[in-house]
């Protein structure tokens, strides 16, 4: 990136898996910082993370934090979102927000970059970035919305220990050495039960539904961001002992008749997604495939057998990468070079 200017810039939970993978992001694409500030909790105070050659003190997160802040990117709960995301905004910071606090909200744009960037332009100082499993999933939707226009989608996900941050990913760790070195017992601190080597249909809290809260944000986020309020999504979430990306198989039905090659077309030109599609080669997205990569991988892509104008797929993304720390970083990239 070729910018004159350059930005002081803070990131909110700096210390988290996101926090951490958001700074490495920064780093990576040469975002214009001219100075950077770390916040987290009062615990986390005092850590040093190095940027580039400089190392960068933690401080720990106040309402003063955010004087002559370009870019605020928080990367911590609702609750801290909820506190300080309206006073970094007051301070004049464009804040960029991975939580859930205001993704619903009407005057705060929801943005995937790929899908619907322009929207990011028109912030009054606070922009959302959409759940990580949304965001996966609608990178694969997209092209093919613009091609048969979405009606309805089922689809089931298989969510990487990441999606819980630091704590998800130690819980995994502890528990499968502690397997393998044969002990019968497992601490289990984060999930309701033994995350190694199974999996469980419960990521975030049930609703009366019987739906849980992550389920339903694909139906809600997904009509804000293709502007489809009559987009339907029937989803189940499952958490699996992978470490960092996600995995959708998504059936989607379509209002006009598809095709399969019209829909390799639009894939292949959709940006921020690769087409990984030879079965015969047993060539196909796998989350190992793209720990690490900023592009999602779509395959297995075929004409559903239930459904008229059907589709089915299956897409893989890094969950800490394209599901949140890069997807924020790219919306202010957008508003720098504009």
């Amino acid at each position: 990136m070729s910018i004159s200017k350059r930005f002081h810039v803070a990131v909110v939970g700096a210390t988290g898996a996101v926090g951490l993978e958001l700074i490495r992001v920064l780093q990576h694409r040469n975002f214009p910082v001219s100075q950077l500030t770390l916040l987290a909790s009062p615990r986390s105070s005092g850590k040093v993370l190095r940027f580039h050659k400089e190392e960068v003190i933690v401080r720990a997160l106040e309402a003063s934090s955010f004087t002559r802040v370009d870019f605020a990117w928080f990367c911590a709960d609702n609750k801290i979102s909820k506190r300080y995301v309206p006073i970094a905004a007051e301070e004049g910071a464009v804040v960029i927000d991975n939580s859930s606090a205001f993704r619903m909200d009407p005057t705060v744009p929801l943005v995937i970059p790929e899908i619907n960037g322009e929207e990011a332009q028109h912030h009054k100082g606070i922009i959302a970035s959409p759940n990580c499993t949304t965001t996966i999933t609608l990178i694969g939707l997209y092209p093919l919305h613009q091609a048969f226009d979405v009606k309805r989608i089922f689809a089931s996900s298989y969510q990487a220990v990441s999606g819980s941050g630091t704590q998800g990913i130690s819980e995994l760790n502890q528990q499968v050495h502690a397997l393998l070195a044969c002990h019968q017992n497992v601490e289990r601190k984060i999930y309701p039960h033994q995350i190694a080597f199974n999996v469980l249909p419960h990521v975030e809290n049930f609703l009366d539904s019987g739906y849980t809260q992550e389920e339903v944000k694909m139906q809600n986020e997904g009509r804000r961001i293709l502007h489809l309020p009559k987009f339907r999504a029937s989803v189940t979430c499952v958490r699996v002992p992978v470490y960092r990306a996600h995995s959708i198989a998504v059936f989607a039905e379509f209002e006009k008749p598809v095709s399969l090659e019209m829909a390799v077309e639009a894939l292949r030109r959709a940006p921020g997604l690769r087409l990984v599609d030879d079965v015969a080669g047993n060539y196909y997205p796998t989350p190992l495939g793209v720990e690490g990569k900023e592009e999602c991988e779509i395959g297995r892509l075929r004409l559903d057998s239930a459904m008229e104008n059907g589709l089915a797929y299956w897409i893989c993304g890094d969950q800490l990468l394209k599901g949140a720390a890069l997807n924020a970083v790219q919306i202010a990239e957008l508003l720098i070079q504009s």
